[in-house]
């Protein structure tokens, strides 16, 4: 293993990217048995988004790998859960417009920040934009859950819903506040190359 996996926030990121083919396994087996499996091992990966973080400030082994892993293993997360609510009919119809919308927020994002890269020009991480991942991550443990959510929290699947729809509106303010950014830099960037 590359020597940058040698700490536990890193490894915590790269948790978040390994369980993706072990919850689509569990996605297909189906029944209570595989879902609640399923429930539990991504309410992990999301614990481990809070822990990296933190044990890198406490340890100081903070890094920009550290950094970009943290944000690359949550969009991928994200991305594949989604992907996996839409093909087993957890969102459907017109549902599948926040999904789109949320994947297509996340990739713009990342293009920018890739291209901005180029110029050495990085995009800082908004609160609003941990938040929003937050409330993806709570929405899609909710709507995970499926039929079988209520006979643990009543109403389960609409409060997914509801959290689902939340999550969006922050996920286009938060992509607004970062593309707004971005956009001021690429004209200061073609303002200096005119002059």
């Amino acid at each position: 293993m590359p020597k940058l996996f040698y700490n536990i926030p890193n490894l915590l990121s790269a948790y978040r990217i390994a369980v993706i083919p072990v919850l689509t396994l569990f996605f297909y087996i189906g029944g209570p048995a595989a879902t609640w499996i399923n429930v539990v091992i991504f309410f992990f990966a999301c614990i481990s988004d809070f822990l990296d973080g933190v044990i890198a400030r406490y340890t100081k082994q903070t890094s920009v790998f550290g950094k970009f892993l943290d944000a690359t293993a949550d969009k991928i997360l994200i991305g594949g859960v989604l992907m996996l609510l839409v093909s087993f009919g957890r969102l459907t119809n017109i549902w599948i417009i926040p999904a789109l919308i949320i994947f297509i927020r996340e990739i713009l994002v990342s293009g920018l920040r890739e291209f901005l890269g180029l110029y050495n020009v990085s995009v800082p991480i908004s609160w609003m934009g941990k938040w929003k991942t937050a409330m993806q991550m709570f929405a899609s443990g909710f709507l995970m859950a499926g039929d079988y959510g209520p006979a643990l929290v009543p109403h389960s699947f609409v409060i997914g819903q509801v959290a689902f729809l939340i999550a969006t509106v922050m996920t286009v303010v938060s992509g607004w506040d970062y593309m707004k950014a971005g956009i001021e830099t690429l004209r200061s960037l073609d303002a200096e190359k005119a002059a």
